[in-house]
């Protein structure tokens, strides 16, 4: 079932099945995505889990309310999307919820975002699935090359033709042969739905140029990781290899044949791994990292 409710500033729509007695999970959709993003496997696995998605703010239905208490919000609405912001309100969205602590599975941008929640507020997730993820930019000099580069996409959409846009989009190395796959066409149908502007105040304010680094602190994750990453998607496994070496109980599978989107491309297996992964006791986890 879909809801609305507003939560500080941010009016979000979220999406909630399963048994709420149940192991609860949260879903974190990509850059274009929204609360359906991780459709095959919410239906899976709300049988034994309460699972839980949002539209993330810029996207579907989320966005952030131009007043709120008489004050004009315009001037400084920016703030709101950042990733520290979006953690936040995050957060705030688990305890209207009464949720004290959840698995946890993001893709790309959610992943990133997945894994700033891990790091910045532990007590809340048992164990974290990242799906094509990264902890940042290491440097000033690669976070500013990476804002420019942001910031020209984030023009292009709001001066060109979307589906254009998404053509050269998903063109990119990562994504591999993802425009040969039999469903391309629904999912781009589905981004489609997006709003091209917001879409562009997200690569603005949650671009990995202006998302502080994670990669000092990932030593200190206690949090077990499963990390999910394409074989095709050669950024990544790099990305990823390196983040398993540095958190003490990540696990890294580099799943065969399969580029940036792993529940789009093989949703059975994706949702085969997350069982697995959320069955095994906390001890296995950490022996297995």
């Amino acid at each position: 079932m879909t809801f609305k409710v507003q939560i500080d500033n941010y009016w979000v729509t979220y999406r909630l099945e399963g048994n709420p007695s149940h192991p609860v999970i949260l879903f974190l959709h990509g850059f274009m995505g929204d609360r359906d993003e991780f459709q095959h496997a919410f239906t899976a696995l709300s049988k034994l889990h309460y699972c839980v998605a949002i539209d993330l703010p810029n996207h579907g239905q989320t966005y952030v309310v131009d007043r709120v208490e008489g004050v004009n919000l315009s001037t400084y609405q920016d703030d709101y999307y950042t990733i520290q912001s979006t953690a936040s309100f995050v957060i705030k969205f688990l305890d209207f919820l009464r949720i004290k602590k959840c698995c946890l599975v993001g893709y790309s941008m959610g992943g990133r975002l997945g894994l700033y929640l891990t790091i910045h507020f532990p007590q809340y997730f048992h164990k974290v699935i990242l799906e094509s993820a990264s902890a940042g930019l290491r440097t000033i000099a690669e976070r500013s090359d990476r804002l420019a580069k942001d910031r020209q996409l984030a023009s292009d959409l709001e001066s060109g033709d979307f589906e254009v846009f998404l053509e050269n989009w998903y063109r990119q190395a990562i994504f591999g042969n993802l425009r040969s796959h039999p469903k391309f066409s629904q999912m781009l149908e589905q981004r489609l739905k997006n709003s091209p502007s917001q879409l562009a105040n997200s690569l603005r304010n949650l671009s990995t140029g202006l998302q502080p680094s994670l990669w000092e602190k990932l030593s200190d994750c206690e949090i077990p990781l499963l990390l999910l990453v394409g074989e095709l998607d050669t950024k990544f496994v790099q990305i990823n290899r390196q983040i398993e070496q540095l958190c003490k109980f990540a696990q890294l599978e580099i799943v065969p044949q399969c580029s940036h989107n792993i529940h789009f491309e093989y949703p059975e297996l994706f949702v085969e791994r997350i069982q697995v992964f959320l069955q095994q006791p906390v001890y296995i986890s950490r022996h297995l990292c």
